[in-house]
């Protein structure tokens, strides 16, 4: 739907189940600062709820001392419906401070989750996962970017 250029090899992308367990956030973020001293700069995220939502913030902390740019990467124009208000309203926030915003889909299709993730993983040299269970998105995101021998750093 939108176009947006990516230099892949410098660019990050996340997946995550929305539920978090046993995550040690300080590991995460000592991780993106790692990644930023190997040359990334471009992180591509799901704007899910959980793991998702967990990474922006982290990274939006990360921007006001490093120079790297956040793209939302966005299933459809109404991945929010049905969020919570506050979860809306952190969402809002979300898509308001990304540098750009990626929009895969205008209208829900069975296949846009997924559709985003493939492109996620298209558009980057390395995906961190938070992968827990060996069903659903963040499962099947990990198996696309295995088969596409994509680096994976499961946190």
């Amino acid at each position: 739907m939108s176009e947006i250029f990516i230099n892949k090899a410098r660019a990050c992308a996340v997946t995550g189940h929305r539920i978090i367990k046993n995550l040690d956030t300080e590991k995460l973020k000592l991780l993106f600062y790692s990644l930023i001293e190997k040359g990334y700069d471009t992180f591509l995220i799901g704007m899910a709820l959980g793991f998702d939502k967990l990474c922006f913030e982290i990274l939006r902390e990360i921007r006001n001392e490093k120079n790297i740019k956040l793209i939302a990467c966005i299933p459809c124009l109404n991945q929010d419906l049905k969020f919570t208000l506050s979860q809306k309203n952190d969402y809002k926030k979300m898509l308001e401070d990304a540098d750009e915003n990626y929009y895969v889909s205008k209208l829900y299709t069975p296949s846009c989750m997924q559709k985003r993730n493939e492109f996620m993983v298209d558009n980057s040299s390395i995906l961190v996962a938070y992968l827990r269970q060996n069903k659903g998105g963040t499962f099947n995101t990990v198996k696309y970017a295995e088969k596409k021998n994509q680096y994976i750093i499961n946190i």
